[in-house]
């Protein structure tokens, strides 16, 4: 299975909610309800750690604070607490990182990419030793990429805040 990013939009009222919970399994069953109900959903699977690494350099494990395409990926707030990783984006920051996903040049960094430096930043999912599918790799990460551009795009348009689940 391994751990997978999903990204929703989340209503101000389902924000304020999510800042009072105190408890973290009241919070993941809420969250999979809004899961289940949520009007804009992106699913990246796997390609949460490797997206951040080429827009920012490096692992989503080391995010950048204040860095919008950083925050695209792993959010800008996290829950802290708990176990698994829930983070949110106040709507405030959507049109920066919609920005910034729009002027970055993901084909370019794609054309300079290896798995040999996936592997040695040990970027999650471990598929570096899959050499004979590296194009299919990078084809799906820019497929990814432009999903989320998509995705905050339409997050700015229904003036919404985000919700950031890695798990």
């Amino acid at each position: 299975m391994g751990l997978r990013a999903n990204y929703q939009y989340l209503s101000d009222k389902d924000l304020v909610a999510l800042k009072k919970f105190d408890n973290e399994d009241d919070i993941f069953e809420t969250v999979e309800d809004w899961n289940d109900e949520a009007e804009i959903l992106l699913d990246i699977d796997k390609n949460w750690d490797l997206l951040h690494y080429m827009l920012t350099g490096v692992s989503a494990s080391d995010p950048i604070w204040e860095d919008p395409l950083s925050e695209a990926v792993v959010g800008v707030t996290s829950i802290e607490k708990i176990e698994d990783f829930i983070a949110y984006i106040n709507k405030d920051r959507v049109s920066d990182i919609l920005k910034a996903l729009e002027d970055f040049d993901m084909e370019s960094a794609l054309e300079s990419f290896s798995l040999e430096e996936g592997k040695e930043a040990e970027l999650y999912p471990d598929i570096w030793d899959y050499d004979d599918e590296e194009e299919e790799i990078k084809e799906d990460l820019l497929d990814c990429f432009e999903r989320m551009k998509e995705f905050y795009k339409e997050i700015l348009e229904a003036d919404g805040n985000v919700l950031v689940t890695i798990y």
